[in-house]
C-alpha cells in the first residue's frame, strides 16, 4: 500500500479507509476491549476525523460563500451592517477602505453596491432571481451568406409629397400636406422584388421620429426640394443618417416647377458633406417628380442597385424580432402597433414583448390592410391583440408562451420604477450630504461666535459680535421654484410617436416665469378620465388629431376643463405659446400725459394757523389729471412719485389743468417740492408679454 502523504487534505479513498481500519483495530486490540468499538461507522468515523481536523479553514469558507442574504433595493449602511452582522463602526471603516466616498449611517446604498459589499464578507447576497428574467435578442451568425435575402429597408426623410412611391398620396391626406406620422409600407416592384419604405415627418417638432427612422433602417433617401434647397430638417436627416451609419441616396423633388435648380442643390449638399457620384463621391443622386411621378423608377432601381450591393438578409426560422414603428388605439380593434420584422418570421398566435407591453397576436394586416398569417423578415404589419400600447422605437421579440411575456413585462416594469427609487436615492443623498454640509457650516460659525464673544468679554474685542444667520440658499431656490406659473397639460394623441414629439417640443416652450408640466399623456380619444385628471391637475387638455366624446365634452364643461384640439403640429405649438404668454405677467408701461414746472411755493393757511405748502404751477405740455398719479422730477432725477392731493385753478377745484394753465398743486403725502421741479403726469398701462 503507498505511504499517505500526511499534508493531503483530501478525504481517503475507499480502500485507503479500510487499510487504516484494520490498522486501527490492530492497535486498539492491545490495548482496550474491541467491543467497545462494536460499531464500525462509529470507528471509520473516528479515523476519518484526522483527516478532516486538518481542514478547519477550508470547511469554514465553504459555508461562509454558500451563506445567502436577502439585500432589498435600497438599504442604508447601518441596515446592511445589521444584515451582515458586523458592527457598525468596523463596517464604516471596511467601506472606506474599499473606496467608498459616503459611508455614514443613513447613507443609501442600492442592490449592486450592497451586494458587492457582502460579497467582501463572503456571502451569497440575493436580490430577486426572477427579476433577472427578460428577453434579448438573438447574437447574428458569423455567416450571413447561407440566409436568404430580405427587402431592404428605406427611410424617407423629407416633408414634400413622396408618397407617389406607393402610387398613392398619403401626405395629401395629412393635414397641412405635411406627414406628420411615422408610418411603413412595402413596394413591389416590376422586377418581382420589394422594398419596405418608412416615411418620416417633415416638421422640426418630429426629430426623435426621424432618429429613431434612420436607426431601423438600411437606407436612407434624403428627400431635398429643387425650390426650397437645403433646410433645416435637411440638415438635421443628414445628421441622423450619418450618426446611424447608413448609406444615403439623394432625390432631388419637384424638378418639374419653373424655379427648380437642382444645380443649386447639389452644391448645397457637397457644403454640407454630401459627397454626390458626379462630383468624385459615392452617394447616388436622382432627380424625380413626385407630383408627375417621373424619375421614380430610376429611384428605386438606385435603391435595389445599392441594396444588392450590401447584401442585406436575415433569419426566417427562428423566433420573430423587430421594431415598434407606430402605436395607436383604434375603434372595434383596441391597441394596435405597426410592427417591423426585422429577423425571423412573426406567426398569428405567437406571443412577442415590445417595452412594457406583451401581446397574442390576434390579427396581422399588411399596409394595404390584407390580413397575413406570417410576417417574413422586412415586412411592416399591423399587430392586433396589444395588452397595453407599446412606444414607437421598443424592440420586439418572440417569447415562448404568455407566462414569460407576463414575467417579463413586470420585471421591466420593476426595473423602470427600481431605476426611478435610485435617482430618488441619489437625490435623498445629495441633501443630506448637503444638509450635513449646512450644517457644519452653521456649527463652525456658531464656534466662531462664541470664541469672539469670550475675546469680548476679555477685552480682546471692542464691539459685541453679532450672531451668524443660517444660509439661505434653498430657501431663495424654493421662491423662485414657487414663482414659475405652470400650464398643466392632459396629452392625447393619435399615435404614441407623435406624443412623444408633442411633449419633447412643448418641453422647450417657456422661460423662467412659465412652462409646461405635462401632468399625463395617452393614445386615444379624449374621454372623461382625461378630463378628470385635467380637473384634479387644475390643468387643460391638448389633443392632436383626436376626437372629444360627447359626455367628455360635457364634463369638461361642467369641471371648467379647457379641451384644445389641432390637427396641424405647427399651429398646436403656436397655440402653446399663446396659452403661455398670456400667463405672463404684464408689462407696466408708464405714459406721460402732461408736464408742469413749479414757478413758486406758497404757504397756505388750512386751519387754526397751520400752513401747508402749495405749488404754483404752469402747464407746459399736454394735461395734467386730478385722477392721475405724478411724478416730480428734480435735476432729472425722481424724487417722489403718487396721487395729487388737490388741483385748483383760481381757487376753484377743477379735474384737469390743460397746457399754458396757470394751477395751484398740492401733493398726498409729499411736501418736499421746490420751485423749478418738473411735474410729469403719468397713466400706468398694462401691456401683454409675449414668448
Amino acid at each position: 500500500m503507498p505511504k499517505r502523504d500526511s499534508n493531503l487534505l483530501t478525504p481517503l479513498d475507499p480502500e485507503d479507509k479500510n487499510f487504516r481500519i484494520e490498522k486501527a483495530l490492530n492497535r486498539l486490540k492491545k490495548k482496550t476491549d474491541i467491543n467497545k468499538w462494536a460499531n464500525p461507522k462509529k470507528l471509520f468515523d473516528v479515523v476519518d476525523s484526522d483527516f478532516t481536523q486538518r481542514q478547519p479553514k477550508f470547511t469554514d469558507v465553504i459555508k461562509k460563500i454558500q451563506k445567502d442574504v436577502f439585500i432589498p433595493e435600497a438599504i442604508t449602511v447601518s441596515n446592511l451592517a445589521k444584515i451582515i452582522g458586523v458592527r457598525l463602526a468596523p463596517f464604516e471603516q471596511k467601506l472606506r477602505d474599499l473606496g467608498i466616498e459616503y459611508t455614514t449611517h443613513d447613507h443609501l446604498l442600492n442592490s449592486e453596491e450592497a451586494s458587492l459589499i457582502a460579497m467582501e464578507y463572503d456571502l451569497n447576497p440575493i436580490v430577486d432571481s426572477v427579476a433577472a428574467i427578460d428577453l434579448f435578442p438573438k447574437s447574428m451568425p458569423k455567416d450571413m451568406s447561407i440566409y436568404p435575402l430580405r427587402p431592404p429597408i428605406v427611410t424617407i426623410m423629407g416633408h414634400v409629397d413622396h408618397d407617389a412611391l406607393r402610387k398613392t398620396s398619403v401626405a395629401a391626406s395629412e393635414f397641412g400636406g405635411i406627414t406628420q406620422h411615422i408610418g411603413a409600407f412595402s413596394v413591389s416592384l416590376p422586377s418581382q422584388k420589394t422594398i419596405t419604405f418608412l416615411d418620416t415627418p417633415g416638421h422640426a417638432a418630429f426629430s426623435a421620429m426621424r432618429s429613431r427612422g434612420a436607426h431601423v433602417t438600411d437606407i436612407v433617401v434624403l428627400v431635398v426640394a429643387a425650390d426650397d434647397g437645403v433646410m433645416p430638417q435637411t440638415l438635421e436627416a443628414i445628421k441622423h443618417a450619418k450618426d446611424a451609419g447608413v448609406p444615403i441616396i439623394v432625390a432631388i423633388n419637384k424638378i418639374d416647377k419653373h424655379d427648380a435648380d437642382a444645380r443649386k442643390v447639389r452644391d448645397s449638399l457637397m457644403r454640407y458633406g454630401i459627397e454626390l457620384e458626379e462630383f468624385g463621391g459615392d452617394i447616388q443622386c436622382v432627380e424625380i417628380s413626385a407630383l408627375t411621378g417621373k424619375g421614380l423608377d430610376t429611384l428605386e432601381e438606385a435603391i435595389i442597385t445599392l441594396a444588392e450591393l450590401n447584401d442585406y438578409r436575415a433569419e426566417v426560422d427562428i423566433e420573430a424580432e423587430g421594431v415598434i414603428i407606430e402605436s395607436q388605439i383604434e375603434k372595434g380593434k383596441g391597441n394596435v402597433a405597426t410592427v417591423l420584422v426585422k429577423r425571423g418570421t412573426l406567426k398569428q398566435s405567437e406571443v412577442i414583448v415590445a417595452g412594457t407591453s406583451w401581446c397574442k397576436v390576434r390579427m396581422m394586416n399588411d399596409d394595404k390592410g390584407q390580413s397575413l398569417k406570417q410576417a417574413p423578415p422586412g415586412t411592416p404589419v399591423k399587430v392586433m391583440g396589444w395588452r397595453e400600447t407599446p412606444n414607437s422605437g421598443d424592440e420586439v421579440l418572440q417569447a415562448k408562451d404568455e407566462e414569460l411575456a407576463k414575467t417579463v413585462v413586470a420585471n421591466r416594469l420593476r426595473k423602470l420604477e427600481r431605476e426611478k427609487q435610485m435617482k430618488d436615492l441619489e437625490i435623498i443623498n445629495e441633501k443630506r450630504r448637503q444638509r450635513k454640509k449646512e450644517l457644519e457650516v452653521d456649527q463652525a460659525a456658531i464656534r466662531d461666535f462664541k470664541r469672539k464673544v469670550w475675546m469680548f468679554h476679555r477685552g480682546m474685542l471692542k464691539e459685541y459680535p453679532t450672531m451668524p444667520l443660517p444660509p439661505s440658499s434653498n430657501t431663495e431656490v424654493k421662491l423662485d421654484e414657487n414663482q414659475i406659473k405652470e400650464l398643466r397639460l392632459v396629452v392625447k394623441g393619435d399615435v404614441s410617436g407623435s406624443i412623444e414629439a408633442i411633449i419633447d417640443s412643448v418641453d422647450f416652450i417657456g422661460n423662467k416665469e412659465v412652462r409646461v408640466n405635462v401632468v399625463d399623456f395617452g393614445v386615444g380619444d379624449v374621454n372623461e378620465s382625461d378630463v378628470q385628471m385635467a380637473a384634479a391637475a387644475q390643468g387643460a387638455i391638448l389633443g392632436f388629431n383626436v376626437k372629444v366624446d360627447k359626455r367628455a365634452s360635457s364634463l369638461a364643461q361642467t369641471e371648467h376643463v379647457e379641451i384644445m384640439c389641432y390637427n396641424i403640429i405647427y399651429k398646436l405649438l403656436d397655440g402653446i405659446k399663446d396659452k403661455l404668454s398670456k400667463m405672463l405677467p404684464p408689462v407696466l408701461e408708464s405714459i406721460i400725459t402732461g408736464e408742469a414746472t413749479i414757478l413758486q411755493v406758497f404757504q397756505i393757511n388750512v386751519k387754526n394757523r397751520e400752513f401747508r405748502p402749495v405749488a404754483g404751477c404752469r402747464i407746459v405740455n399736454g394735461t395734467i389729471f386730478k385722477s392721475q398719479k405724478v411724478r416730480i422730477i428734480r435735476n432729472n432725477k425722481q424724487m417722489w412719485e403718487g396721487p395729487l392731493e388737490s388741483l385748483k385753478h383760481l381757487k376753484k377745484d377743477v379735474t384737469e389743468a390743460k397746457k399754458g394753465l396757470e394751477c395751484g398743486i398740492s401733493f398726498e403725502g409729499f411736501t418736499d417740492f421746490k420751485e423749478g421741479d418738473v411735474i410729469h403726469s403719468i397713466v400706468v398701462k398694462e401691456v401683454p408679454r409675449t414668448l
